[in-house]
């Protein structure tokens, strides 16, 4: 699916948080979201999501208004993995990956939906096939993480959306999630605070700075010291070290 947001806008109180951010997310695609704390960045992808609704702007997806879609139709073709994923439910893992399938059952009492196949796929895909028996609050975060994404993943979406995905995971994991992440072929749109981890998975970047995109485009014309420097305030060298070949981001004392 191609997401399309031209001059999209939000704010609460008064105040702009998303202020006419345009990007394009072509099918297929994994584009990062960058940007210090406060910047705009979960809030945006609330927006992509259809979870609210712009003051300005619109979201198109393959060219549709994608804020004008049911919820059920967002929630079949657009998955999202939120930072903070809580539930007061005495749930297992299996349970929570289940919830997916959830917008493609009948609208009638009784009506089932033939989603085996797609909560297997989910639980092996995530990495939490051997933890299906567990109680949510038993997990780790990484553990509910890896979950979240398998949650996602029986939805059968065209989208993912990820919010902060590796925040609660050790590198081995950070890795392998976003690695995984990228074999799916979906069109993924992620907000992240790694710059290396950014570099390494994604095709694009977005950079935002107070709800503004400062930067966006390909990851080697994005990711310079230049930009490090006035985003973040952090003297860095970004460039190729070692014979490694993807950008690598090295602090200066």
């Amino acid at each position: 699916m191609r997401i399309v947001a031209e001059g999209l806008t939000w704010g609460v109180d008064g105040r702009v948080i998303v202020d006419g951010v345009d990007l394009v997310c072509e099918p297929g695609s994994f584009t990062g979201l960058l940007g210090p704390n406060g910047s705009g960045k979960t809030s945006l992808l609330t927006l992509l999501a259809g979870l609210r609704r712009p003051s300005d702007g619109v979201v198109l997806a393959d060219g549709e208004d994608l804020h004008a879609w049911r919820p059920r139709e967002r929630a079949r073709r657009l998955g999202v993995v939120e930072q903070h994923a809580m539930t007061g439910l005495d749930l297992t893992v299996r349970e929570v990956v289940e919830l997916g399938r959830i917008p493609h059952r009948g609208r009638w009492p009784g009506a089932t939906d033939e989603g085996a196949e797609a909560i297997a796929a989910a639980l092996r895909v995530g990495r939490v096939k051997d933890l299906e028996s567990r109680r949510w609050q038993t997990l780790s975060g990484g553990e509910r993480q890896r979950t979240q994404l398998a949650r996602a993943l029986a939805q059968e979406p065209e989208v993912l959306l990820l919010d902060e995905p590796t925040n609660h995971l050790d590198l081995g994991h950070q890795i392998d999630f976003l690695r995984t992440v990228r074999g799916l072929g979906l069109t993924t749109v992620a907000a992240l605070h790694d710059l290396e981890m950014a570099a390494a998975f994604c095709d694009r970047l977005v950079v935002l700075v107070s709800g503004r995109v400062v930067a966006a485009g390909r990851v080697d014309d994005v990711l310079t010291s230049e930009l490090v420097r006035q985003v973040y305030s952090v003297d860095a060298e970004v460039g190729r070290h070692d014979g490694v070949d993807r950008l690598q981001v090295v602090w200066r004392s």
